[in-house]
């Protein structure tokens, strides 16, 4: 079988990454990697715990003349986003990636990558399989779903874990340690909504072009979320001619910002040209509004002709309209004691309307508790003030800064002396499985690196090769000096 990866270096970690790349492991498919990961500690003869949900614990002893040093706990999640390009045939059930190597980075054709998580899995594989690296014992966690509410680290048993220290490898900018992260929930807002045949000129429309990204690490861009625009597009409709909505649906993930919104509506016979002029009107003020942040941002109206459909009523239409002109979306106060941190956001991630109710889901995030509870609450009175409902569902805490780490101080210390550069300490607004950890086993001394990783979440995800050999080094000093 041929590998795409070959030559590229460290060897054994490229070998293991690619190895994963073939097995289907979005959030919900992680069974069959799962195994692979299990199956590779039986064949090694390496003491293995896989729980009921999938998640997977390998133990490795301390090298030689490391054994009264103190564990340490390598951790990375097995899940990937899975997101492709509209015009892909992708099957994410079933299809392995289709890996390319270009310009220093590699890439998977027309889908995300999964370089978050996938590179941590293959450090560890490979930290596992090399018997010449000194280290102490290793405890290499593996977790399911952290992609769609971390509910892999919810259901982990840390008691069978002797860790003092945990090393999280899922940061996506080298030269950064992440020390700090947001708590976060999913909201499940519910409208119920009515519907009645109604007779019109039919039109399909599509917010599309957008850049879309990582609902933490790149909801201060500002980029366009295409199920917000949607919503203000058929509120300008609204507001110059009959209109009324037969269907609507955009966003795939909660935690990533949406590229993507379609929708049908109805509009009377002869309001044709009008629509045309208000779609083109309302698609000029985008492309000023967006020209930096989504330069390809563009609406697509197609009509179809005359046709009765079961739409909303035009009660429900505005209601519908009413929420997603009226919710919050997007950053909501920025930190005062980390200068550039976002503290609060929120991102309505997914929308769909069904036959008898609209339904949004928004991932919230906020480093302040407080903070992440108040949008509960606005996003829950919006929701009874509109005869509807919102339930909370995938809570984690927030990862509190640790002033004093010496896991901390050796790791910068190393990568100094590697690279000649002082290593950035920085808290992160994207949530991060050490909260709940820190949680679970407080005291823990934690951290989270990564290489250099881009549009993580999207189609054009890709993971730098020399970054990855970098960090690769990096960790296999620092394992080495924590002897004492």
């Amino acid at each position: 079988m041929e590998r795409k990866l070959a030559g590229l270096e460290p060897e054994r970690v490229w070998y293991y990454f690619e190895e994963l790349c073939r097995i289907p492991h979005g959030s919900g498919n992680t069974r069959q990697i799962s195994d692979y990961c299990a199956n590779f500690a039986g064949e090694r003869g390496l003491r293995c715990i896989q729980d009921e949900v999938g998640n997977v614990i390998i133990f490795k002893p301390a090298a030689p003349g490391y054994e009264n040093a103190p564990a340490v706990i390598v951790q990375g999640h097995l899940d990937m986003v899975a997101e492709k390009t509209p015009d892909s045939s992708h099957d994410f059930l079933k299809d392995s990636l289709d890996l390319f190597v270009e310009d220093g980075w590699v890439g998977a054709r027309d889908t995300t990558l999964g370089g978050d998580d996938g590179i941590a899995i293959a450090y560890a594989l490979a930290l596992l399989e090399d018997d010449s690296l000194p280290h102490p014992a290793l405890e290499c966690v593996f977790t399911v779903e952290e992609e769609t509410g971390m509910d892999g680290a919810y259901a982990l048993d840390m008691s069978v874990l002797q860790g003092k220290y945990l090393l999280n490898l899922d940061s996506e900018e080298e030269g950064t340690v992440l020390a700090s992260c947001a708590g976060g929930l999913r909201k499940i807002c519910t409208l119920p909504v009515e519907r009645r045949e109604t007779e019109g000129m039919a039109y399909r429309l599509e917010i599309t072009g957008l850049k879309g990204g990582h609902s933490g690490s790149e909801i201060d861009k500002e980029r366009g979320n295409a199920d917000i625009l949607m919503g203000r597009l058929l509120y300008e409709i609204g507001r110059e001619m009959s209109m009324v909505i037969c269907s609507m649906k955009g966003g795939l993930k909660d935690n990533a910002i949406p590229r993507l919104c379609e929708a049908r509506i109805l509009i009377k016979k002869g309001d044709e040209g009008e629509l045309e002029r208000v779609i083109r009107a309302v698609e000029c003020d985008l492309k000023g509004e967006f020209a930096v942040q989504d330069p390809d941002i563009a609406i697509v109206c197609e009509a179809e002709g005359e046709k009765e459909e079961n739409a909303l009523t035009p009660a429900s239409t505005t209601k519908v309209l009413f929420f997603l002109n009226s919710c919050p979306n997007g950053v909501q106060a920025m930190s005062h004691q980390i200068e550039g941190l976002v503290e609060t956001s929120l991102n309505l991630g997914i929308m769909e309307l069904a036959d008898e109710a609209f339904v949004a889901h928004f991932s919230i995030r906020s480093s302040v508790r407080s903070r992440k509870y108040l949008l509960c609450h606005k996003l829950e009175f919006l929701c009874e003030l509109l005869g509807g409902e919102a339930e909370s569902t995938s809570e984690y805490p927030e990862w509190k800064f640790r002033a004093e780490s010496h896991l901390r101080d050796v790791l910068c210390a190393v990568y100094e002396e590697q690279t000649g550069k002082k290593m950035q300490v920085q808290a992160i607004h994207a949530g991060l499985e050490c909260g709940l950890f820190d949680d679970k086993k407080p005291g823990m001394d934690m951290i989270s690196i990564g290489p250099d990783m881009r549009d993580i979440h999207t189609a054009s995800e890709r993971l730098n090769i020399a970054s990855v050999e970098r960090t690769w080094n990096l960790l296999c000093e620092v394992l080495r000096r924590l002897k004492d």
